[in-house]
């Protein structure tokens, strides 16, 4: 699969920055940050509470991470959308 992109991407012309930079907008961004934080605070639960044994305390450690992560990514995809490397 990335040997098909590499070879792909030789062959097909580059986009523009400004078609990109419009074709994700930031509620695009928001909503693949839910969702991807969604499964990663169900894995630190789990996580939480294996390491743990109580469900309180993964609870409180798992919701905490949902909205600090949830910022991160957001800001991390709308940095690396303004990037044109690679694209």
């Amino acid at each position: 699969m990335i040997i098909d992109q590499l070879i792909l991407d030789k062959k097909t012309p580059k986009s523009k920055f400004d078609t990109d930079k419009k074709s994700e907008r930031p509620i695009r961004s928001i909503a693949k940050a839910v969702s991807w934080r969604v499964i990663g605070t169900l894995d630190t639960l789990l996580i939480s509470y294996v390491l743990t044994g109580e469900v309180a305390i993964a609870a409180s450690i798992a919701s905490i991470d949902f909205v600090t992560k949830m910022f991160l990514y957001f800001f991390h995809e709308r940095i690396w959308n303004k990037i044109n490397w690679g694209k």
